[in-house]
């Protein structure tokens, strides 16, 4: 592999390997990723934690068997994921805050906690950043959203987005911005796949089985985005070269319209903006 196409780290601590946390610790057991010094990741039960111990530079704790686990991973980490459920975080912060390493970055990976709840819990020379991942990080096409606290220099939110860029796109953007950020990408996956879901069941009603309906929107779906990828052409412009004026695409968008899809995604991620809010309040 090319020299210049490999990403080196510091030593990284991974604190709850649920699914956003396995997401960006695939990235990091890449030939793409070194980091030297190795990466630390706890789990609540041993049994999950065995399914990791297998991976090369992966130390695998769990807090079942030791409940020093956290802070033996963040010993000298220089990265600090936190990445269990919003709720526990409160109290992994009290339990971990003396025995972080000074110029630890502690990136948080949990919805709808603030900057604000890890800056009073932590030390002042440790740096905080939220983060927004989401679940395509796990192939390496993920879309991370990230905002720098008020103590996170330049040079650690560099490091972080480096960190990201293993597994996808990274957009900075202001915290006022990251629930926003959490409505569209972080919770998109969900309304492609519900998309996907539903079109495939049109399939079926039209006479397809499930396996002709599967490769007929799955391909096409696929295909579609590989094609905006690749073209350099806005959505809206692909969209026109498909819909042949009075033509079967050109009514059938027409329904689409007529129905109020847009207006349907925004009172959806409304919903799930206000929802983010509420988590954020306790």
């Amino acid at each position: 592999m090319d020299e210049s196409a490999v990403t080196t780290l510091p030593r990284i601590a991974v604190l709850g390997a649920g699914s956003m946390g396995r997401a960006v610790l695939s990235s990091l057991v890449t030939p793409a990723v070194r980091v030297p010094d190795g990466i630390r990741v706890t789990n609540r039960t041993q049994a999950k934690a065995d399914e990791l111990a297998g991976l090369e530079g992966v130390t695998a704790l769990s807090i079942e068997t030791d409940a020093a686990a956290n802070r033996r991973a963040v010993d000298a980490a220089r990265i600090v994921l936190v990445a269990v459920k919003p709720a526990m975080v409160p109290d992994l912060l009290d339990e971990i805050a003396d025995a972080l390493a000074e110029d630890a970055i502690v990136v948080s990976v949990a919805a709808g906690v603030t900057i604000a709840t890890f800056e009073e819990r932590l030390p002042a020379s440790v740096s905080v950043i939220r983060s927004m991942p989401n679940t395509p990080a796990v192939v390496g096409r993920g879309v991370t959203g990230l905002s720098a606290g008020t103590r996170a220099s330049a040079d650690d939110v560099a490091l972080v987005r480096s960190l990201f860029e293993t597994v996808g796109e990274v957009v900075e953007v202001p915290e006022s911005k990251l629930d926003a950020l959490s409505t569209i990408s972080g919770s998109g996956p969900a309304y492609v796949f519900y998309l996907i879901e539903q079109l495939t069941a049109t399939a079926i009603d039209k006479g397809f089985t499930p396996e002709q309906a599967a490769q007929l929107v799955n391909g096409t779906f696929l295909g579609a985005a590989e094609l905006l990828v690749s073209s350099g052409e806005s959505p809206a412009e692909l969209r026109r070269q498909v819909t042949s004026p009075k033509g079967t695409t050109e009514r059938a968008v027409a329904v689409l319209a007529e129905g109020g899809l847009k207006a349907l995604f925004d009172e959806a991620t409304d919903a799930a903006l206000a929802r983010a809010r509420e988590l954020a309040a306790g």
